[in-house]
């Protein structure tokens, strides 16, 4: 299994990936990729491809902490997607691994996340609250918004989560209450 950049000639074979994924949501999130690398050419899209094609796909792109010194650029972690019959294999936690490896390249001081808690700890994420950062909407579980410090980060950079528009104008931050 090969970790690479995105190419354009993947991206119907990512979409088909987070369709398959994410179930009955799979469509807004193959949506949300569409319009994060039309906002954000230069985000870190990732695959892992084989002979078999591409198994898993994940995104980080630009958000900000709003640090009581000042904005502090940061990346979001969304989505990772791996294949419904490729998962449990490793897919996903290589490809959050080496997100991480080239996010720290960049010199991005923080990676954040809304995931599942038994899944993310294991691949260096921890509760973000438990670092002194606030979630951006309170539709997010607590147990769910986790950060990963890379290198540069420094103690004094707490503070809230600012998404990108892009999460917001696709209502595709925390949960919604899915009604009677």
């Amino acid at each position: 299994m090969e970790i690479r950049a995105e190419r354009p000639e993947d991206h119907e074979a990512v979409r088909e990936v987070h369709r398959r994924a994410f179930g009955d949501h799979g469509g807004v999130v193959a949506d949300l990729v569409d319009a994060l690398r039309r906002a954000e050419p230069d985000a870190l899209s990732l695959v892992a491809a084989d002979e078999g094609g591409v198994a898993g796909h994940v995104l980080l792109s630009r958000s900000l902490l709003d640090a009581p010194r000042r904005l502090v650029g940061v990346q979001v972690l969304s989505p990772l997607g791996v294949l419904p019959e490729r998962q449990r294999r490793g897919v996903g936690a290589a490809l959050v691994r080496r997100a991480l490896a080239v996010a720290d390249e960049r010199g991005v001081p923080l990676v954040f996340l809304e995931g599942d808690p038994g899944y993310y700890p294991r691949l260096g994420f921890v509760p973000g609250a438990s670092r002194g950062f606030r979630k951006p909407s309170l539709r997010i579980p607590d147990a769910a918004f986790q950060v990963a410090a890379l290198s540069t980060y420094e103690p004094w950079m707490t503070g809230t989560l600012v998404y990108a528009a892009t999460f917001w104008e696709l209502d595709c931050v925390g949960l919604r209450d899915p009604g009677p």
